[in-house]
């Protein structure tokens, strides 16, 4: 009776310590099994709600630091559909905040993002998440901005394609857009190799407005961008598309109308403006 007694007392203690206790050293553990730790602390202690309109940056890493995602989103928190879910990572920072999260890799990619799992990452592993608040606002704040500003840029569309016209008019570009509207001119061909949903694939790309003008290059920059192909909150619609239509090795220029990029609202950045057609040049340097 004694021993059944301490085998349950130890059992119990044993998952005691699994629930409540950190897996990983130098982090915290929620209810829910995401372990964190604060990296940085904002001003502002005011924390968002189920459907405020985030803005954060975010980069995706394996449990050994390596970044294969990077970048800004704009988004609408939603209540967590699942335990251990990314949108309890955002729910946790106020304005200014900057974490680091350990999720299940597995549940991020196939319930939130809908794709498959990396090559690299292995089933029933962990990844790494780290977010930055960048900014919130409520979801009626967000409608009635978005319609004022509708209101304001209502003829931005007709006055974009006729700048987009005159500009393949004046470059001598006799490329027929795709049924999306995209311009796409191979410069390079490639090996053969083509894009599958699911791939991790490396690009190198320098982006320009119409006049000419540079507003991001990863060649500059040193660092290719890595990431998975056909999931969400990783390029734009026109960038995708593009790629879906190139080989390994490949190199092309595109040409891509607003609403395959930034649309009418510009990019949370503020760097892109509303109704900007953008000019990239792409290659698409490696398949996983």
């Amino acid at each position: 009776m004694t021993k059944r007694f301490l085998s349950i007392l130890l059992l119990l203690i044993s998952i005691g310590s699994c629930r409540f206790f950190p897996k990983y050293e130098g982090y915290k553990r929620t209810w829910s099994g995401i372990h964190y730790k604060l990296l940085a602390i904002g001003d502002d202690t005011r924390k968002p709600s189920i459907g405020d309109y985030i803005t954060v940056d975010l980069k995706y890493k394996t449990m050994e630091d390596s970044v294969f995602f990077s970048g800004k989103r704009r988004l609408r928190l939603i209540t967590p559909e699942f335990k251990g879910s990314i949108d309890e990572c955002f729910a946790m920072l106020a304005k200014g905040d900057r974490a680091e999260f350990i999720i299940h890799a597995e549940p991020f990619f196939h319930k939130t993002l809908q794709s498959n799992i990396p090559h690299f990452i292995k089933p029933g592993s962990d990844m790494k998440v780290e977010v930055t608040m960048l900014d919130f606002q409520s979801e009626e704040d967000y409608e009635n901005q978005k319609i004022a500003f509708m209101k304001w840029i209502e003829d931005f569309g007709d006055y974009e394609k006729e700048v987009l016209r005159q500009y393949l008019q004046k470059q001598k570009l006799a490329i027929k857009p795709t049924a999306s509207g995209l311009y796409f001119m191979r410069l390079v061909a490639g090996n053969g190799k083509k894009v599958k949903p699911g791939d991790t694939i490396v690009v190198d790309y320098e982006g320009r407005f119409l006049d000419g003008k540079f507003f991001d290059s990863t060649i500059k920059r040193r660092e290719s961008f890595q990431f998975v192909y056909g999931t969400e909150w990783q390029v734009i619609k026109g960038l995708e598309e593009a790629i879906g239509m190139m080989e390994e090795n490949e190199k092309a220029l595109i040409i891509v109308p607003s609403d395959l990029a930034f649309g009418p609202m510009g990019s949370s950045t503020g760097i892109i403006p509303p109704y900007c057609s953008l000019i990239f040049e792409v290659e698409l340097k490696k398949i996983n």
